[in-house]
C-alpha cells in the first residue's frame, strides 16, 4: 500500500531533521570548547593586556561580516555533496591544536580554532558556498596574540621608528632633546618609549578597524588594499606625535603629567585619531573617483535582516559530515581528557649563584643585579651577570646567562632586541661557526656581533642553549622548543652571552681572542648549570 504524507507530517519531519541538526552541531561546538579549552584561556589572559584588548570585540564583528555575507546566499534545504572538504579542515583543526596541546604552548591551539570556525562553515554550508566566507574567518586573526618572539621583534622595530620621528619633532618644536636607543634625554628628564608606547596597542585594533573598513568599503580592490596597508604607516606616525606630545609636556611641566591619566587620555586621542585620518584616506580616493559616491554609500553599513540571518541556524542539516565532525571533536576532547599525564624527567641543575668563581685564569667579580624592570622583562627563572677579569688580558669580559625551566609562554629574547633598546646599535652581526680547535669537543654556531654607542664599541658573542643544542637563529630555537615539548615535554632552555670593549688601539681580533678565551674555559662547567637532556 502506498502512502502519501500530508502537510502537516511533512512540517514535523523537516522539524525532526533542524532539531537533530543542532543536536550536531551544538555536540560539534561543545567538543571544540573542551579540546581548545587551553587556547580559549589563553586568549582570555592575552586579552587583558593592552595591546590585545579590542580581543572580546573581534569574534563580534566577524560575525557581523559574516551574517551580512550570509544575506546573499539563498537557503538550501537539499543535500550538499560538497561539505566533506569540511571535515578534513576540521581534522587540521584538531592536528595542529593537538601539537600545541602536547608542546603545552597555548598559542598554537589558540591557532587552531580559527581552522576549525573555517572547517564547520564549509561543513554547514558546503565548498561551494562557505569558500567565499573567509573574511570573516580570516578576521579572527586579529584576536590572537602573536608568537613572542615576533611580537619583541616588532615591538622592538616600532619603537625605533617611533622614537626616531617623535625626537624629529621635538626637533622641530625647539625642544632640546637626544636620543640614545629608546630613550629620549631631555636634560632634566630621560623619557623612556616603554613597549606600552610603542604603538602595538594601537597598531592591532587599528589593523582589525581598516581590515573591516576594506571589507565593507564598495570599489577597485586597490582601494581596499590602501585602506587596510595604510593602518601601520597611520599608527606609527600618529604614535611618534603622542611620544613628542609626552615630551613637550616633560620638559615643560614634569614627568608626573604623562602618568596616569593624562596617559590613558593621550591614547584614547590617539586611537581616535589614527580612525579619522583613515576615514580621511577613505574620502579621498572617494574624491577621485568618477561617480563621486559619499562615503555613507561607499561603506556597506545595512544591518537589516541581520537577525533573521542568524535564525537560519535552526536550518542545519543532520549531514553524515556534520555528524562526523562533531564525533571527531568528542573523540578527540574524551581523549585527551582521558590520556594519562605525560611524565617529564626532573632537571638536575646547579643554580647560577655557585658557578665557578674562576675559569682557568679569569677570575669573577661580583654578580651584578638588573634593575626590577629589565628583571620583569627578562622573565627568567635564574640568571647571572657577571664581569671576569684575567691578569693576561686588560679588559675584562662580560658574562651574562639566563635559563628558562619553561619557555612555553613566553622564553629567552634575543640580544638583537634588548641592545638597540638600552641604546646600543648593532653595527655588524652575522652567524659564524665555533670550532673544536678551541679546545672542547664538537662545533656550533654562534651570533657574533659588533655594538657601539658613540665612540664606544664592544664585541658580542651570543647563542641559544637547547636541551643540548647550541643555536644562533632565535627562531631555530623556538622550532626546537615546540619539537622538544611535542616529544619529550620538556620546554627548559638559556641564552648565554659574552661581551668586551673594543679599546680605541686595539683589533677586533685581540678583542674577538679575550671571548674566546671565557667561551673555552666555561665549556666544561656549563652543563650543570644548564641541562643538556
Amino acid at each position: 500500500m502506498a502512502f502519501t504524507s500530508s502537510p502537516a507530517r511533512t512540517a514535523r519531519e523537516v522539524q525532526s531533521l533542524a532539531t537533530w541538526g543542532i543536536f550536531w552541531l551544538v555536540v560539534a561546538c561543545a567538543g571544540a570548547g573542551l579540546f581548545f579549552s587551553d587556547g580559549i584561556d589563553r586568549l582570555l589572559v592575552a586579552w587583558q593586556k593592552p595591546e590585545y584588548s579590542h580581543g572580546p570585540l573581534i569574534p563580534v564583528l566577524s560575525g557581523f561580516l559574516f551574517l551580512r555575507q550570509l544575506k546573499g546566499v539563498p537557503v538550501n534545504e537539499g543535500a550538499l555533496p560538497d561539505r566533506w572538504p569540511g571535515v578534513a579542515v576540521l581534522a587540521l583543526a584538531v592536528f595542529v591544536g593537538l601539537l600545541g596541546k602536547l608542546a603545552n604552548i597555548s598559542d598554537i591551539t589558540a591557532y587552531a580554532m580559527i581552522i576549525w570556525v573555517w572547517g564547520i562553515l564549509l561543513i554547514s554550508f558546503g565548498w561551494r558556498t562557505a569558500i567565499f566566507f573567509w573574511p570573516p574567518v580570516l578576521h579572527l586573526v586579529y584576536m590572537l596574540p602573536l608568537p613572542g618572539t615576533i611580537y619583541y621583534k616588532v615591538s622592538t622595530y616600532l619603537q625605533f621608528i617611533s622614537s626616531e620621528l617623535g625626537v624629529q619633532f621635538l626637533h622641530w618644536l625647539d625642544v632640546s632633546v637626544y636620543l640614545e636607543g629608546n630613550i629620549i634625554d631631555l636634560g632634566v628628564y630621560k623619557l623612556h618609549v616603554a613597549e606600552a608606547c610603542s604603538g602595538l596597542r594601537y597598531l592591532f585594533p587599528i589593523l582589525s578597524f581598516s581590515y573591516i573598513f576594506a571589507v565593507l568599503y564598495r570599489g577597485p580592490m586597490w582601494h581596499k588594499a590602501v585602506l587596510l596597508l595604510s593602518a601601520v604607516p597611520i599608527t606609527i606616525f600618529m604614535n611618534s606625535v603622542r611620544i613628542a606630545v609626552a615630551g613637550v609636556l616633560v620638559n615643560v611641566y614634569g614627568v608626573e603629567w604623562v602618568e596616569g591619566f593624562t596617559h590613558f587620555f593621550e591614547g584614547w586621542v590617539i586611537f581616535i585619531s589614527c580612525v579619522l585620518i583613515l576615514f580621511g584616506i577613505a574620502w579621498l580616493m572617494l574624491f577621485l573617483r568618477r561617480d563621486r559616491l559619499s562615503l555613507v554609500d561607499a561603506l556597506d553599513l545595512d544591518t537589516t535582516g541581520l537577525a533573521a540571518q542568524a535564525g537560519r541556524i535552526r536550518l542545519v542539516q543532520p549531514s553524515r559530515a556534520l555528524v562526523t565532525g562533531a564525533l571527531m571533536m568528542a573523540a578527540a576532547s574524551t581523549a585527551w581528557e582521558l590520556a594519562p599525564e605525560r611524565e617529564t624527567s626532573a632537571l638536575e641543575r646547579e643554580p647560577f649563584a655557585v658557578f665557578p668563581a674562576r675559569l682557568g685564569d679569569w677570575r669573577a667579580g661580583l654578580p651584578q643585579t638588573l634593575e626590577p624592570r629589565l628583571e620583569r622583562a627578562l622573565g627568567a627563572d635564574d640568571y647571572l651577570q657577571v664581569d671576569l677579569v684575567s691578569p693576561q688580558w686588560g679588559l675584562p669580559v662580560g658574562l651574562f646567562m639566563a635559563w628558562y625551566a619553561d619557555q612555553s609562554q613566553g622564553g629567552v629574547h634575543s640580544p638583537e632586541i634588548c641592545l638597540p633598546s638600552s641604546g646600543w646599535e648593532i653595527a655588524w652581526l652575522e652567524r659564524t661557526e665555533i670550532s673544536g680547535d678551541l679546545g672542547y669537543a664538537g662545533e656550533f654556531n654562534i651570533n657574533r656581533a659588533i655594538i657601539q654607542k658613540g665612540e664606544t664599541r664592544m664585541l658580542v658573542y651570543y647563542w641559544f642553549e637547547q636541551r643540548g643544542r647550541k643555536v644562533a637563529w632565535d627562531i631555530a630555537a623556538k622550532f626546537h622548543l615546540l619539537m622538544d615539548g611535542i616529544t619529550t615535554g620538556q620546554t627548559d632552555g638559556a641564552m648565554i652571552r659574552l661581551t668586551t670593549l673594543i679599546a680605541p688601539d686595539e683589533s677586533d681580533a685581540a678583542a674577538e681572542a679575550r671571548l674566546q678565551g671565557v667561551l673555552t674555559e666555561m665549556m666544561d662547567p656549563l652543563p650543570r648549570f644548564i641541562p643538556e637532556s
